[in-house]
């Protein structure tokens, strides 16, 4: 086997062991790693949960000697001080001879430096294998470093004509068990959940992941820009931070939520309704990496209306609600085939009797 064709066989074992913390690495990059010498894989690891060990650190502790190997890294080394120390220093100081990284790290901190410093020590360095892949791993942070926002995946099911739920608001269940199962790990993967007022006057959602994997929970985050939002709503009393944005600044009802136990927080809105930069530059504020919206026609339409999704999720289901039904999303002003919304089809497969779709806009 050539050297680049080994080089791709080892980073695609390392990018296998990044995704076992696809649930739990939040607000940290999945990151795998392989130790590699002779033509024999001596040591794995990769980056569990952050303040935990990086997937460097925790290969190199499953080796008593690694002097001479070669490391394949998902992502370039770090090389300052975060809640655990550079990466960089644990690989020269365990000798090894080859770091071979899929990709350079995005965030300012590093963005190159970590790849010089190991050069510096006299570690030959190799750069961009299997990139895509990589950053296919990390679209929320990869795009958070870079753009200063976070990745924004959002989640419908329909019927074979088009509708989310009969004309009387009633949705469950469109599609199938197999499908429910696939958003609870749609959700385990983000950072946070996001909706609109309406759904939760409507449904009164957990938004939680309810896998037997181990998950971190993602943050819910309700947009609700004139604090219609009632204490008693069930994400309240769930572990973890349920956070309320509003344009609203009528304190008195600020106080019943927060005591309730949501964080509140006020944002500039427009023309009554709050400004969906702002809130996207919010969740970056708040680390958010990869946010996932679970949302009606009317902030679906916003959203879709302002390109502001990354990635969409589609789930059809074999049936049909009639004419009466909802639709996907609400976007006035339609009214000529040059109006309508293209999106490009990337993917599409059966979950349980549905059809998943994933698609981009164009």
């Amino acid at each position: 086997m050539q050297s680049t064709q080994q080089d791709a066989v080892y980073m695609a074992r390392a990018i296998m062991l990044a995704k076992r913390g696809r649930y739990t690495t939040d607000p940290n990059p999945r990151v795998g790693c392989v130790l590699v010498r002779e033509g024999t894989v001596i040591g794995e690891g990769w980056h569990a949960k952050a303040g935990q060990g990086h997937a460097e650190v925790e290969a190199l502790k499953t080796v008593a000697d690694a002097r001479g190997a070669t490391a394949y890294v998902t992502l370039e080394p770090c090389s300052h001080h975060g809640k655990t120390p550079p990466c960089c220093d644990a690989l020269i100081q365990a000798g090894v001879s080859r770091v071979v990284a899929a990709m350079q790290d995005p965030n300012p901190l590093v963005a190159g430096r970590g790849l010089e410093k190991l050069k510096a020590a006299g570690i030959e360095v190799s750069c961009g294998v299997l990139e895509q892949d990589a950053r296919a791993l990390n679209p929320g942070f990869v795009k958070r470093m870079a753009e200063n926002r976070p990745f924004v995946r959002s989640k419908l099911a329909m019927s074979l004509d088009g509708r989310t739920a009969m004309a009387s608001g009633e949705s469950k269940w469109i599609t199938s068990a197999e499908a429910r199962v696939d958003v609870h790990k749609l959700r385990a993967q983000s950072s946070a959940i996001l909706t609109g007022i309406n759904t939760v006057l409507a449904d009164d959602p957990a938004l939680n992941a309810r896998l037997d994997d181990e998950v971190v929970q993602p943050i819910r985050v309700v947009l609700d820009s004139h604090l219609r939002m009632p204490v008693t709503a069930r994400m309240a009393s769930l572990p973890g931070r349920s956070l309320i944005l509003t344009c609203s600044q009528d304190e008195k009802r600020w106080q019943p939520l927060l005591q309730a136990g949501f964080e509140v927080y006020g944002l500039a809105g427009r023309r009554e309704r709050l400004d969906l930069n702002n809130v996207l530059d919010f969740l970056a504020e708040q680390q958010v990496n990869e946010v996932l919206v679970e949302a009606g026609a009317i902030l679906n339409g916003a959203l879709l209306a302002e390109n502001r999704v990354d990635e969409w999720i589609v789930y059809m289901a074999p049936c049909v609600l009639g004419d009466q039904g909802r639709g996907l999303f609400t976007v006035p002003g339609m009214r000529h085939m040059s109006d309508k919304k293209n999106f490009h089809l990337r993917d599409v497969r059966q979950v349980g009797p549905d059809l998943k779709f994933t698609l981009t806009s164009r």
